[in-house]
């Protein structure tokens, strides 16, 4: 009696706009209730549970065979100015590198306080439909959220890969104060074969629990991988104030300083992690104005008690 079940293997390519990808993880650090990073290795299981269910497999003939990660990166002199960034970049490395995920980055440069990025969405299009025509991805799974990448989308059609676009909608508030909403492109959702509604997935009573959804987490009893490490030399900061911290939430707070509280965001700590801060904390900080002229605390450290 002859076996007609089919184990051919199914291919997966795993293509990840970095910018995209950093700007989700920190939004579940910082924002939401998980207080965690993702987890590049929990989100590749999840990967494979999720196209061996779609394509009807056995999870242990979906492989991902080959996973890129693209973003652009600050120029040694720039990360330099910038505290800790040189040691960020070459610890999220590690991790990439032992989850088999090859880099690929372009130089951004910072003029004027502003980060000038282009081409990353152009350099990942070109890259992930060269690597599917010659190594004939069954499904090519894409983090990313823009509609720039549509075209993609229809060459790979062409070439007979399925695409599965894993996205997240959500809103936040960004380090200036502002209320700000994410959400992925609807013309993108439209021309993939499998499209993936992380954030319902994630936030699903049922399912939250599930080890697959808790996995795609950091564990909260590791060390987080993104603490700042202890500088060695004390910095002297011109025209610094202190204050006490009256208020947290989902990534930003209020530091009690007369006449006015003063906000801060996640981004504008120095040497201490957002989540490890508690009210009444005594903080050091500069002023400077946000866009709208308003007072806000920049370069903010926790003080010794």
């Amino acid at each position: 009696m002859s076996n007609n079940k089919d184990l051919s293997l199914t291919r997966i390519g795993v293509f990840y706009d970095g910018n995209y990808f950093l700007h989700v993880s920190n939004y579940y650090n910082y924002s939401h209730e998980r207080r965690s990073r993702l987890s590049v290795s929990g989100l590749h299981h999840f990967i494979r549970k999720e196209v061996a269910q779609q394509e009807s497999q056995d999870e242990r003939l979906c492989q991902i065979v080959d996973a890129h990660y693209f973003r652009g990166r600050l120029t040694a002199g720039d990360a330099q100015k910038q505290d800790n960034s040189l040691y960020y970049d070459r610890v999220f490395d590690d991790i990439l590198s032992a989850e088999g995920v090859t880099t690929h980055f372009l130089p951004v440069k910072i003029k004027n306080g502003v980060r000038h990025e282009k081409g990353i969405d152009v350099w990942l299009a070109l890259e992930a439909f060269e690597l599917a025509f010659y190594k004939r991805f069954n499904v090519l799974v894409l983090i990313a959220s823009d509609g720039d990448y549509v075209p993609l989308i229809r060459k790979l059609n062409t070439l007979g890969t399925r695409v599965m676009v894993l996205s997240w909608d959500f809103e936040y508030t960004s380090d200036n104060g502002k209320p700000m909403t994410t959400r992925t492109s609807q013309d993108l959702l439209e021309e993939v074969t499998y499209p993936v509604a992380m954030h319902e997935i994630i936030d699903n009573r049922v399912r939250r629990n599930e080890p697959l959804i808790n996995n795609l987490f950091v564990p909260q009893t590791q060390k987080r991988v993104f603490d700042k490490p202890t500088n060695t030399e004390k910095k002297i900061v011109t025209n610094a104030k202190n204050g006490t911290i009256m208020n947290l939430k989902n990534g930003f707070g209020f530091i009690k300083y007369p006449p006015n509280n003063l906000f801060f965001h996640y981004q504008n700590l120095v040497d201490v992690d957002f989540n490890d801060l508690k009210i009444d904390d005594k903080v050091e900080f500069t002023i400077i104005k946000n866009d709208k002229g308003e007072d806000v605390a920049s370069d903010v450290k926790l003080l010794a008690d």
